[in-house]
């Protein structure tokens, strides 16, 4: 039987919007500066401990930062944080729940068939909803998070090692989904990894994070 193709989850009336980083600094780390287009996913690299965690906080503007960055014509620092952060939304390697059940955490208005079809896809059961939030392993939460957060109809998607936790084959799902998303619905993606063959896979480009701005990473032929 062929599978079920994942359904649009952003708003049919929604402008595709690109997403451009002005000069952004924090924690002493930058400036860094990127224009990003509707429908691109952009990979991000580096060493352990350079920033690329806080990079990601910084455009969700969870941490404090200089300059700014823009969705369209709309600047971060003229949005309230609750909606910037409706707008652009990370999913963090490690992810917080606050309800007892994973369906508490997904209110009535998600579209039910786009929710069915992202828990099959990432090999959730029927009766994922009424599981406990107690009994779900690392890469449970992984993947669950990340449906939390599509739900949410981002404009901009911000995956910190999303499937560092995942094995081989839904490590590839969480890939499939994402790249459908971006070309699909034309949501951007910043994707944090230090696999650099994943972010071949699923970017259109790779960067490296250096603590005083970004180098282009080229693919290397074997």
């Amino acid at each position: 039987m062929k599978e079920a193709p994942l359904p649009s989850i952003c708003p049919e009336n929604r402008a595709a919007i690109g997403l451009h980083l002005s000069r952004l600094t924090f924690l002493g780390n930058g400036p860094y500066s990127m224009d990003i287009g509707p429908g691109e996913c952009v990979g991000l690299t580096g060493r352990s401990g350079v920033g690329k965690t806080q990079l990601l906080r910084a455009i969700a503007d969870v941490i404090a930062h200089e300059g700014d960055c823009f969705l369209g014509d709309d600047a971060c620092s003229s949005v309230a944080a609750p909606e910037w952060r409706k707008r652009v939304a990370m999913v963090p390697a490690e992810s917080f729940w606050w309800y007892d059940t994973v369906g508490a955490h997904f209110d009535n208005k998600s579209p039910a068939t786009a929710l069915q079809v992202l828990f099959k896809k990432l090999g959730f059961s029927a009766d994922v909803m009424r599981w406990q939030i107690s009994r779900l392993s690392t890469g449970e939460r992984q993947r669950l998070a990340l449906v939390r957060s599509l739900m949410n109809e981002p404009q901009v998607l911000l995956l910190d090692e999303p499937t560092s936790a995942l094995d081989r084959e839904m490590a590839a799902a969480v890939e499939a989904i994402v790249v459908d998303i971006c070309a699909s619905n034309q949501c951007i993606c910043l994707w944090v990894s230090h696999d650099l063959e994943q972010l071949f896979r699923v970017a259109t480009r790779v960067y490296r994070v250096e603590g005083n701005g970004l180098s282009e990473e080229k693919q290397r032929c074997m």
